[in-house]
């Protein structure tokens, strides 16, 4: 990742990690491994930012922009999830990450 992102790399490894997550019976994580590499092969980037935090009750903090984030820290992200995909906490945010790669797909 210091690099950047490398996209037929990733792309290609994404790939050949998608039929493990099948055989797994792992329908969300095969399903944002598809959505990712789909996307990242149509943009030549990763356009979709980590996803917000849930608000604490009684804490109120500026929401960051979601227009001013780094592609590749929010991909690392991603794959640090699918590497615990089944943690509870990892699921809930990797249906984020396919809400918003759904989303993104649909608006461009």
């Amino acid at each position: 990742m210091r690099n950047g992102i490398i996209t037929n790399t990733i792309v290609e490894d994404l790939k050949e990690l998608r039929p493990y997550a099948v055989e797994e019976n792992s329908p969300l994580l095969a399903k944002v491994i598809r959505l990712t590499y789909e996307h990242i092969e149509t943009y030549e980037s990763f356009n979709i930012p980590i996803p917000e935090d849930e608000p604490v009750e009684g804490f109120e903090e500026e929401p960051e922009s979601n227009g001013d984030f780094d592609p590749a820290e929010s991909l690392d992200y991603l794959l640090s999830l699918m590497a615990e995909a089944k943690n509870k906490i990892n699921a809930i945010e990797l249906r984020e990450y396919s809400n918003q790669l759904m989303a993104y797909a649909e608006e461009n």
